[in-house]
């Protein structure tokens, strides 16, 4: 099977390597980027992650891409779509889509461009009639990236994170959603 590859002007969205875990946690553990997702990790959080995404793509053809520069090849962070992952809360089974950037790439639009070529790819291969995605209140970045792409907020769908303990900070959780046009 041909491994997946999405372009863009700037970007090429791929399915993850085993080498991907070095680069992309030294590109995206910092401070900044982990600010709103529980902190820096261990590589072993990364190399789970790079094994995770690799077997989603295997199993159902897509998962959070890895996001090079057609610049350099450099690895920029991830986007794409998967499958909401937390049982018991209303996002699961929804085409999710996610989406992490380098700190030192903020700014540029490439999380818009990837993420409109990844939604722009759910509409074409998905049977899905929306995609989700969702962030913590306090990130108005993200959520704002999810308003220029067209979504609007679905507060019936925000849902406490499963992996912090209630009560946390990042424990919230709000949703928008983007519905298929017609």
């Amino acid at each position: 099977m041909a491994e997946f590859r999405l372009e863009t002007d700037r970007l090429i969205l791929r399915e993850w390597r085993a080498g991907d875990v070095d680069p992309f946690m030294q590109a995206l553990d910092t401070p900044d980027v982990m600010r709103w997702l529980g902190g820096s990790q261990p590589r072993s959080h990364y190399a789970d992650l790079q094994q995770s995404m690799a077997r989603m793509e295997a199993d159902i053809g897509h998962c959070f891409w890895i996001m090079e520069s057609r610049a350099d090849g450099a690895i920029l962070g991830f986007c794409g779509p998967r499958r909401g992952r937390h049982p018991g809360t209303p996002i699961y089974g929804e085409v999710e889509l996610g989406w992490r950037l380098s700190a030192s790439h903020w700014g540029q639009g490439l999380a818009r461009e990837a993420a409109q070529a990844a939604i722009d790819w759910c509409w074409a291969n998905l049977p899905d009639r929306r995609v989700i995605a969702y962030t913590v209140p306090g990130n108005s970045a993200s959520w704002g990236l999810m308003q220029r792409l067209g979504m609007a907020r679905q507060a019936a769908l925000d849902f406490d994170h499963p992996y912090f303990a209630p009560g946390h900070p990042l424990c919230r959780h709000i949703v928008y959603a983007l519905d298929r046009p017609d």
